[in-house]
């Protein structure tokens, strides 16, 4: 395995970024955060460490800010995006600039740096939704909303980066990851916070669709193992255990103690997927990814770091 000391994490100041600067400073000597700080980008994220990187604040398609830290740097990892899909839905164009623009400066950059592995974070809706079985890595992409059309747009740009240059670039591709520091929007933090103030919790549909869940500190552990292993390609990385919407919702409310009457059924998010479901065997055979944390343990964790952060959300 090549042993790297330096890392640049793009997006690291926010939900998955700042748990992985935080995995980051454990295992390299020098670890730089870029990061635009948009609405889900928030410095706070990195409190307690900040005196362990080097944060920079910019955007990455700034192409003189990228090549100076691509200067410094032997690995990168791509979390830097517009992730939220009822945001895509209501104006896909800060996507298409993040997601795919965005993606593009950082891949036609390398052709210019010696840096030695480049991870792109990809997400499992690319494949779009399936009524049984999972998805693999050869399968076509299939995405449903701007922001997953973005994502594939971005995987499609990295892969011909990597076939015509010959770039050292991994995709990942993971299921939905939760935990802490996660922003609000998302289904389980909104949730939880909503439940312990004793709010409604506007459930999509009849909250039937099904998303396998991965809780954020295994999805870091996979990101490194896969910079140790050093391997291009795409690998998909799943959570262990797949939960309807209702049931996800249910299991926050019995932890917080409150009422599932606080569950209010919506109209239904336009072209919401049904079911996502992955095949992560290429990467448990290739690299030995196993997740430490069940779904119960990882929901446990999360609502207990919520419920001692409640007043930074309010």
């Amino acid at each position: 395995m090549p042993n790297r000391d330096s890392i640049l994490i793009t997006g690291g100041a926010g939900f998955i970024g700042s748990n992985l600067t935080r995995a980051a400073i454990e295992r390299f000597e020098e670890v730089y955060v870029l990061d635009n700080l948009t609405y889900a980008g928030n410095i706070r994220n990195l409190h307690s460490v900040e005196d362990k990187i080097t944060f920079i604040e910019g955007d990455i398609r700034e192409h003189e800010i990228v090549s100076e830290i691509y200067e410094q740097v032997e690995v990168v990892v791509n979390l830097a995006a517009e992730s939220h899909v009822d945001r895509s839905i209501k104006s896909g164009i800060p996507f298409l600039q993040s997601n795919v623009e965005g993606a593009y400066v950082l891949m036609e950059l390398l052709q210019e740096h010696d840096v030695d592995r480049f991870i792109q974070m990809s997400t499992d809706e690319v494949y779009g939704s399936i009524e049984e079985g999972e998805f693999s890595e050869g399968d076509p992409l299939d995405p449903s909303s701007p922001y997953s059309a973005s994502k594939a747009s971005a995987d499609l740009f990295v892969n011909a980066c990597w076939e015509t240059y010959d770039l050292p670039i991994t995709i990942v591709r993971p299921t939905n990851i939760y935990g802490p520091r996660q922003h609000p929007e998302k289904l389980i933090p909104k949730f939880t916070l909503r439940a312990l103030s004793g709010d409604r919790l506007p459930l999509y549909g009849d909250g039937s669709n099904v998303r396998q869940w991965l809780y954020v500190k295994d999805f870091c552990n996979a990101l490194l193992q896969i910079v140790d292993h050093d391997t291009d390609g795409i690998y998909n990385v799943a959570g262990p255990e797949r939960r309807s919407n209702i049931e996800v919702t249910k299991a926050i409310l019995e932890r917080v103690g409150a009422s599932e009457s606080l569950i209010e059924f919506v109209a239904d998010r336009a072209g919401h997927d049904k079911r996502y479901a992955i095949d992560d065997s290429k990467l448990q055979e290739e690299i030995g990814f196993d997740p430490q944390y069940g779904f119960a343990a990882g929901l446990d964790e999360t609502i207990e770091w919520y419920r001692k952060h409640r007043d930074s959300y309010q």
